[in-house]
């Protein structure tokens, strides 16, 4: 009986030991945002599988960002106008109808108290008594007098009289402040109505960006064009590109934002937007595609924003139009369709070609593998030329030798010539 025991004692230890050995390992994973875990690079990541890459900007030009948990809301009261306009016009047109409404309301109901607290409904039908505003008879009366007097309507059926001190106290009350809503609402709803947001609807974006060779050089380029006859004064491009990344001491920075250069320093970047332009990025060493060749780029999670500003010539406003660029609207080996043709007398721009393209020669090589190919080639001929400037000294050198000893014989055959002679 012991044995058995103790060999049971024995399984029963090997079990248990056994499970702990199999018992999964609980990891506590540190708590990051929920940008930050969705945007984790791929080395930190476990989930390798391919996922949809998500906009920071939509094509349409809206940020797809969404703020949250924000508890100082008493900030968007202290800038109410700004917090107005910002609204939908559904809820604009409500408040606008609300704050007018409540005023003649409030307005109302103090002109029905006065009338109420002096005696005046009770004195309706006599003609000798002196009321403070003529023919008010009730809160609708009342009511209609506010608005009267609010909208310097005027009709003229309710007056309000000399003898009511109060009555005048209120009516100047309510003349200010009735200029100062009517100031507010008018010029919140005018700012709403006169935003340029349409008119960066007529600036449109090329659907794809394309990257090819222009004038020797990888050069990744966009289209743009404007719609109305209509030109936008003082254009301007910019863009960036928006790609998550480690620094060397492991901090993790979601959708970074780095430059990229579409003409900053040679003034490329200030556009006349008469016809549709092609904006080029040259990919060189300061370019953050600098190492990205064809197979690489899908493999890319990045998003390039681009941004044209400008004024609206007829109302002098600022307007500004944005798109995106994800990593599958990025077309290697492409070039834009030219839609610009000189007919008799005028340009014509064929906007049914605006977004397309077509194929052409390019190496899928990257900026830099290019740039590495291009200096080996250039060095052998830079050794021959060495080689050969040096061969050319040398022998140079070995004639300025020669010359000297060749000088003396002759100076010497010279001077055995004249003693001859005397002799």
């Amino acid at each position: 009986m012991a044995k058995l025991t103790e060999s049971m004692t024995n399984v029963l230890e090997g079990d248990s030991m056994d499970q702990d050995v199999e018992s999964p390992v609980a990891i506590h994973q540190p708590k990051l945002p929920k940008q930050a875990r969705d945007d984790l690079p791929r080395h930190i990541s476990r989930d390798r599988t391919k996922r949809k890459i998500q906009r920071y900007v939509r094509k349409d030009g809206k940020c797809n960002v969404h703020h949250g948990n924000v508890r100082e809301t008493y900030r968007y009261l202290t800038d109410i106008f700004t917090t107005l306009v910002d609204l939908k016009w559904r809820f604009n047109l409500l408040i606008f109808v609300m704050v007018y409404t409540v005023t003649w309301l409030f307005f109302g109901m103090i002109w029905w108290l006065i009338a109420y607290i002096r005696g005046d409904m009770d004195h309706i039908e006599d003609s000798s008594w002196t009321p403070c505003v003529t023919n008010l008879n009730g809160f609708v009366s009342a009511f209609l007098f506010s608005i009267e007097t609010e909208t310097t309507i005027g009709y003229g059926y309710r007056v309000i009289t000399d003898k009511c001190p109060e009555g005048i106290i209120l009516l100047l009350i309510q003349s200010v402040l009735g200029s100062i809503v009517n100031a507010f609402m008018v010029g919140c709803m005018f700012v709403k109505i006169s935003q340029p947001k349409k008119r960066a609807e007529t600036l449109v974006f090329s659907t794809h960006a394309v990257i090819s060779m222009r004038d020797g050089k990888l050069c990744l380029m966009f289209r743009v064009g404007d719609l109305r006859n209509s030109h936008i004064v003082e254009a301007s491009i910019r863009a960036k590109l928006i790609k998550s990344k480690q620094t060397s001491e492991g901090e993790f920075i979601p959708l970074n934002q780095t430059d990229i250069n579409v003409g900053y320093y040679t003034g490329d970047d200030r556009l006349f937007l008469v016809s549709p332009l092609i904006i080029s990025h040259e990919i060189n060493q300061q370019s953050p595609f600098w190492e990205i060749s064809k197979a690489q780029l899908p493999k890319e999670e990045l998003e390039i924003v681009v941004i044209l500003e400008g004024m609206v010539e007829a109302t002098g406003m600022t307007c500004q139009a944005r798109s995106s660029y994800i990593t599958s609207e990025i077309l290697w080996g492409y070039r834009f369709t030219p839609v610009l043709t000189l007919e008799d007398g005028f340009y014509e721009v064929d906007y049914n070609s605006f977004h397309e393209t077509y194929e052409t020669s390019t190496p899928s090589l990257s900026a830099k593998e290019l740039a590495e190919l291009a200096s080996r080639a250039e060095l052998p001929l830079s050794w021959s030329v060495s080689s050969k400037l040096n061969q050319h000294a040398e022998l140079e050198t070995e004639e300025e030798e020669k010359n000297p000893e060749e000088q003396t014989e002759r100076n010497g055959d010279v001077a055995n010539l004249e003693n001859e002679s005397k002799v």
